[in-house]
């Protein structure tokens, strides 16, 4: 279908929606529509795609030639959300996989479906480049990361690498050598994407795939989920090997899923992760206690978000969840364990300086400035952070026993114009910094996290963040799963 045809279609539907009074109009729906655009898996989660391959109701090959049309359209988001895309590999592996289920064959749920990767997973015969100029020429992989190698084996089909910020170094989506995908809220006016996994969630909002993984750091892929109205976790850091995957930094580097459900992060997470743990069950929120933290994290909130946060709170204790609103004056220490990201900074220079000292000029100035930080970084200094690091984790750990999980604003604020961002250092770092807040907080403290959509249909996207400490993931996911019944907006299922 023209463009021109898909604009009216969905500026009629849009009216319709608001006339009628109904919240089932997607927020997402000025720029797709399902039944309009014929993709499959716009807005369908895996569960779903899964039970139509395996009732023969849709192929692989059908959602691989889907995700590929998604992609090379020349008026969509695909050319600056991949890096690299595998038309002819997906196509092969859909074929084999379709075979199977025609020869009987019972087959995982990931089976035949569509999956982004960030552009910092090794791949075999493919060279990671980090969304990054100075790499091209080195050698390519001589095989996959761990996570790509667990992705083929639960028979999920490799789409593409997805576009990062470069070597994954800030919150924004910003990307000045491979482009910047557009958010999916206000295409028009064009808003970042949130990072650094930019790509893996527009692949995911314009039915390039199904799900999505990539890498979290500070928030990386939890910040461009909130700010397109999907579902991301970030899990426990040693939950998910990382074994094949270009470091950012080693203390707080995470590996994790994207998707439109918690549902389907669980299906990802359990596809990938370490430990094959059972799939978690729902649980009753009248049950459920959840702490407030009041301090730190609602500093200085955007009123979209402010209200969209305090309206999830109100939803939850109206179906039964205890909400306990307290200080916890621990997170008031957070800025100081890795302050001007000076861990990150130390960790990330000592990857990068053997390529700095040819290649500097090739950098994004603005990841170049953050990562050259790490250089004059005293080796006493790092240690000093570390320790305070641990004290940390142990404080909030005590300070979240007896809840189960805290709740608070995935960001402070929804995603800004693309050209607000870009027009000068102040202005990029200074939003880059309030994107980051919230969501490094975990990683600083090694818990896990989820972000799940809490605004109402037709506004801006805003991620409300479930965490926890270490180890808690299975219930994190479990708990999630019963808040985004509640919170999120309708969805059309």
């Amino acid at each position: 279908m023209m463009d021109k045809e898909r604009r009216a279609i969905l500026q009629a539907s849009a009216i319709g929606a608001a006339m009628a009074g109904v919240n089932s109009f997607l927020p997402h729906a000025l720029a797709h529509n399902a039944s309009t655009s014929g993709n499959s898996m716009h807005d369908r989660s895996i569960t779903d795609l899964s039970r139509s391959l395996s009732e023969g109701k849709i192929t692989s090959r059908q959602l691989v030639d889907e995700a590929l049309a998604a992609i090379n359209d020349p008026n969509g988001e695909g050319k600056p959300s991949f890096i690299k895309v595998h038309a002819e590999k997906a196509k092969l592996a859909a074929d084999a996989i379709d075979a199977k289920r025609k020869q009987g064959h019972k087959l995982p749920v990931l089976a035949g479906i569509p999956i982004s990767v960030k552009d910092l997973f090794d791949e075999a015969g493919e060279t990671t480049l980090g969304g990054s100029t100075v790499l091209i020429g080195q050698p390519a992989a001589t095989k996959d990361s761990v996570v790509v190698q667990r992705l083929r084996e639960a028979g999920a089909i490799i789409i593409g690498r997805t576009n990062t910020v470069e070597f994954a170094y800030t919150g924004l989506g910003i990307n000045p050598h491979y482009g910047t995908p557009k958010n999916i809220f206000d295409r028009a006016t064009g808003r970042i994407p949130g990072g650094s996994t930019s790509g893996g969630a527009i692949s995911v909002t314009d039915g390039m795939a199904a799900g999505a993984i990539g890498t979290d750091t500070g928030g990386s892929l939890r910040i461009p989920a909130a700010l397109n109205g999907l579902v991301g976790f970030k899990p426990t850091q040693r939950r998910v090997t990382l074994d094949g995957v270009m470091p950012l930094s080693t203390s707080f580097d995470s590996a994790g899923p994207i998707g439109w459900t918690v549902e389907d992060c669980i299906l990802l997470d359990s596809g990938i992760a370490d430990q094959k743990l059972a799939a978690p069950k729902s649980l009753a929120l009248k049950n459920l206690r959840f702490a407030v933290p009041q301090v730190y994290f609602q500093n200085d909130l955007s009123p979209e978000v402010a209200n969209a946060f305090h309206a999830a709170l109100s939803k939850l204790s109206a179906a039964g969840a205890k909400i306990v609103e307290l200080p916890m004056a621990e997170f008031e220490m957070t800025p100081t364990i890795n302050p001007k990201g000076m861990i990150t900074a130390s960790e990330a220079y000592a990857w990068h300086r053997k390529f700095l000292k040819d290649g500097a000029d090739k950098y994004d100035p603005r990841v170049l400035a953050r990562i050259k930080t790490g250089e004059i970084i005293l080796a006493a200094d790092y240690v000093d952070l570390q320790t305070l690091r641990r004290q940390f984790i142990r404080n909030v750990n005590a300070a979240a026993a007896g809840y189960d999980a805290m709740l608070m604003p995935t960001t402070p604020d929804i995603a800004p114009p693309i050209a607000e961002v870009i027009k000068d250092d102040e202005t990029y770092y200074r939003i880059n910094g309030r994107m980051l807040r919230n969501p490094s907080a975990v990683n600083i403290f090694d818990g896990c996290a989820l972000s799940v959509p809490c605004h109402e249909a037709g506004n801006a996207p805003v991620g409300l963040m479930i965490a926890g400490i270490q180890n808690q993931d299975q219930h994190i996911l479990a708990v999630g799963r019963s808040v985004e019944s509640v919170v999120g907006p309708s969805r059309r299922r």
